[in-house]
Parts: C-alpha cells; sequence; structure tokens
C-alpha cells in the first residue's frame, strides 16, 4: 500500500475536502482510508454500478494523457518517477488551473473562479 502523494494545496478550503475515487480494492483499505483521514480528507467513492459518478475525473486524466504523456512518450518517455511528477505538477498548477479556461466555470480558469468566490 502506497501513501498518499502529498498533502493537499494550500488553497483547497479545510472543511468539506473530499477525495473520490472509483471503488478500487486500494482505495477501500482500511490503511489508506487512515491516511485519507490523518491528511483531513473525507472518502468518497462512485456508487456501485454508476461509473459516470467519476466521468470528470476520467475525462481529467484522458486529456492528460493525451496532451503531456502521449508528448513524453514521443521524446523516449520519463526517465525517472520525479520527472514524471514534475511534468504533472507543471501541467496542473501552470497550465489547467492559471491557463486553461474551463466551459464547466462559465470559461474562467479554476484559479480565476476560485478568486471570485473569495
Amino acid at each position: 500500500m502506497g501513501r498518499l502523494p502529498q498533502k493537499p494545496s494550500k488553497g483547497c478550503p479545510g472543511k468539506g475536502r473530499l477525495h473520490h475515487s472509483d471503488r478500487g480494492v486500494q482505495y477501500a483499505s482500511g490503511e489508506y482510508r487512515e491516511q485519507l483521514k490523518a491528511a483531513g480528507l473525507e472518502a468518497s467513492m462512485s456508487r456501485r454500478g454508476k461509473p459516470y459518478d467519476n466521468a470528470a475525473m476520467e475525462s481529467f486524466n484522458a486529456t492528460y494523457k493525451r496532451e503531456c504523456v502521449g508528448l513524453a512518450e514521443q521524446r523516449g518517455g520519463y526517465a525517472t518517477r520525479a520527472e514524471a511528477t514534475n511534468d504533472f505538477f507543471d501541467y496542473v498548477e501552470k497550465y489547467y488551473n492559471r491557463v486553461c479556461r474551463h466551459n464547466a466555470l462559465g470559461y474562467k480558469t479554476p484559479v480565476d473562479f476560485e478568486n471570485q468566490l473569495n
């Protein structure tokens, strides 16, 4: 059983923070759920037989794989796990949250949308 990658970003609201996953055995294990609890996260799982519960995350994963992982594979792949982790962080923090406008957020970036709420 692996550990949670790192604590949630400081920009997330504290109360009611969720970790949503499918119903995979690794996410349902007591050890993993204890790690979530220690990190101040509440476990949330897709309902049995309702794969669309996790559709937004699956869409994000497909986009990330197409836009980043595919390009990395064309360059020969990632040399290290740290390189892959840094690539993912850069994609999310420098592009997806700050540049990419989202239809569901009224064509605002996630950062602009969050700032509008504060």
